[in-house]
């Protein structure tokens, strides 16, 4: 896992969970998961204080791949890759 800036990252799907608090945020980058094929990134942006270590003990919890979390002000912009 890295920082990194949102333009290097190729995904092909985002979910845009701005202004949900957990778990939702989870909940829907699960099932946008479930969407895509294996090694696809997903873009989940969230406003949620919790979610950067959300989204890291979510990917632990299941082998999905974190590939790049990048904290921006306001919000966080999670990347994870599809086992």
């Amino acid at each position: 896992m890295s920082e990194t800036q949102s333009s290097h990252v190729e995904c092909q799907q985002t979910v845009d969970a701005t202004g949900l608090a957990c778990p939702l945020p989870i909940l829907r980058a699960k099932k946008a998961l479930a969407t895509l094929v294996s090694g696809e990134v997903l873009q989940v942006i969230t406003t949620d204080k919790g979610a950067v270590r959300d989204f890291q003990a979510f990917c632990r919890q299941t082998g999905n791949e974190l590939v790049a979390q990048v904290q921006e002000a306001e919000r966080a912009v999670h990347y994870v890759r599809r086992r």
